[in-house]
C-alpha cells in the first residue's frame, strides 16, 4: 500500500482547499482531464494520476458506458410496468466508477440508493440490483460477497452505519496480534440532499472524533429532487469538513481521472490512521432524481444542455482517441457489451419471481405475533374474495 507522504507544499494547499470561505465565494477544485479531453496537472494529486496505466483508462471508460447503458434500460423497464420505480445515475458515471475502482476489496462500501456504477466496479450482478425496485426483495444480494452493503433507502442513515462499521475495524486492527495485514477503510456515499441531515453531522462528529478510517463520498449532483444546491449550503460542500476537523476536497465529479486520484489519496489516508476525509464530487444528475419525478418542473434545458457539454465519457473518449489509446474497434466492442448486459438485465427481471407474499407477514418478528397474524387473516380472507368473484365469471 502506498504511503500518503504528500509533495512539500501539499499539505497548505489541501488546507486551503478546505478553508472556510464566505457566502457565495468560490473554492478550488481539482480537475485533470478537462470537458476538451486534454490532460492537465496538479500540485498534489497529479502523481496519483501517474499510477493509471493505458489499460486502466480503458476499463474506466468500459465500465462507465457499460453502466450508463445499463441505467438506460432499467430506466425503460420501470416504463414498461417491471420494475415500481429506478433511481438513475446518467451525468454521474466518472463519480462513482473512478472512486469505486479507487477502493480495495478489503474495504467496505455503504452506497445509498443510485451507487449502480460503484456495484458494477465491486462485482456486483446488477440483475440483482432490480429486485428492490421489483419490489420483490429488501435488497437482492449477500453484502459480504463483495464488501458492497444494501442499498439504503432511508436519507443519510448509511453515514451513521459507516462510522460505526470504520471504528470496528480500527479496533479490530489494534487488537489484532498481527497488524502486517492489509488495513482496511470505508467509503460512505451521499448525495448533496443528504448532506441537510443530521446523520451526516452526528457521523462526521464521531468519524473526526475517534479518526475513524472513513471516507465520506459526497455527489454534488446539484439537485436535492427539486431544491438546488444554493438553496441547502452557503458554503461549498467540501469546506464543512474543516468545522469537524478533517480535510475537504472538492473535485470535478465528471473527471474519471481525478476523481481516481482524489479517493485513492483519501483512501490511504484513512487506512493509515490518520481520520476521514470528506470528498466532494461536483458532477450533475442528467436525468430524473427518480422516475418518479419530472426535472422539467424545476429547472431549465439549458442548464441541462451546459452540463452536457462536461459529459464524462465524452471527455474520456477524446483522450483515450487523441492520446492513441483506443480505436474504433475497441469503442464499437464497448458498445457490444452494454448490449450483451442490458439484455441479460432484461431477460433475468422477465424471470424474477414475485414472492408469496405470505412471506412479508412471517418475516415480521422472529416468532409469531397476535397482530401479525391477526392481520394474515385479512388479508387472506380479502384474497379469497377475488379468488371467488373469478371463479364465478368463469
Amino acid at each position: 500500500m502506498g504511503s500518503t507522504q504528500l509533495p512539500p507544499g501539499a499539505e497548505e494547499t489541501l488546507a486551503a482547499t478546505s478553508a472556510a470561505v464566505s457566502p457565495g465565494e468560490s473554492v478550488e477544485m481539482v480537475q485533470l482531464l478537462g470537458p476538451d479531453g486534454k490532460l492537465g496537472t496538479d500540485p498534489v494529486f497529479s502523481d496519483y494520476a501517474k499510477r493509471i496505466d493505458p489499460e486502466k483508462l480503458r476499463v474506466f471508460y468500459a465500465d462507465m458506458a457499460k453502466i450508463r447503458r445499463f441505467d438506460q434500460e432499467a430506466t425503460a423497464l420501470q416504463r414498461q410496468g417491471e420494475l415500481a420505480l429506478w433511481v438513475p445515475l446518467t451525468g454521474q458515471e466518472a463519480a462513482q466508477i473512478g472512486s469505486g475502482h479507487a477502493s480495495q476489496p478489503q474495504d467496505y462500501i455503504f452506497p445509498t440508493y443510485r451507487e449502480h456504477g460503484v456495484a458494477l466496479v465491486r462485482n456486483v450482478d446488477l440483475a440483482e440490483l432490480l429486485r428492490q425496485f421489483r419490489g420483490i426483495s429488501n435488497g437482492g444480494w449477500d453484502p459480504r460477497q463483495n464488501n458492497f452493503h444494501l442499498y439504503t433507502l432511508v436519507l443519510a442513515a448509511q453515514t451513521l452505519h459507516a462510522v460505526g462499521y470504520a471504528m470496528g475495524i480500527q479496533r479490530d486492527q489494534k487488537a489484532a496480534e498481527d497488524s502486517s495485514g492489509e488495513k482496511a477503510a470505508v467509503v460512505a456515499y451521499f448525495g448533496d440532499g443528504a448532506s441537510s441531515e443530521g446523520d451526516v453531522h452526528e457521523s462526521m462528529v464521531f468519524a473526526a472524533s475517534y479518526d475513524a478510517p472513513v471516507v465520506f463520498f459526497c455527489q454534488n449532483n446539484h439537485w436535492a429532487i427539486s431544491v438546488p444546491t444554493e438553496v441547502q449550503t452557503k458554503v461549498p460542500l467540501a469546506n464543512r469538513a474543516k468545522g469537524y476537523g478533517f480535510p475537504g476536497i472538492r473535485v470535478d465529479g465528471n473527471d474519471v481521472i481525478a476523481v481516481h486520484a482524489v479517493t485513492e489519496w483519501a483512501l490511504e489516508h484513512a487506512r493509515e490512521g490518520r481520520g476521514p476525509v470528506l470528498i466532494e464530487a461536483y458532477t450533475y444528475r442528467l436525468g430524473a432524481h427518480t422516475t418518479a419525478d419530472d426535472p422539467t418542473k424545476y429547472r431549465e434545458s439549458a442548464e441541462e444542455s451546459a452540463w452536457r457539454e462536461k459529459d464524462p465519457l465524452d471527455r474520456l473518449e477524446k483522450y483515450l482517441r487523441a492520446e492513441g489509446l483506443a480505436d474504433d474497434a475497441f469503442f464499437a466492442q464497448v458498445e457490444a457489451d452494454g448490449d450483451e448486459l442490458a439484455n441479460y438485465v432484461r431477460s433475468t427481471t422477465h424471470g424474477l419471481e414475485v414472492p408469496d407474499i405470505r412471506e412479508a407477514f412471517a418475516n415480521v418478528y422472529a416468532g409469531q405475533h397476535p397482530l401479525i397474524a391477526e392481520e394474515l387473516a385479512w388479508f387472506e380472507e380479502y384474497s379469497a374474495g377475488f379468488e371467488s368473484e373469478e371463479e364465478a365469471s368463469n
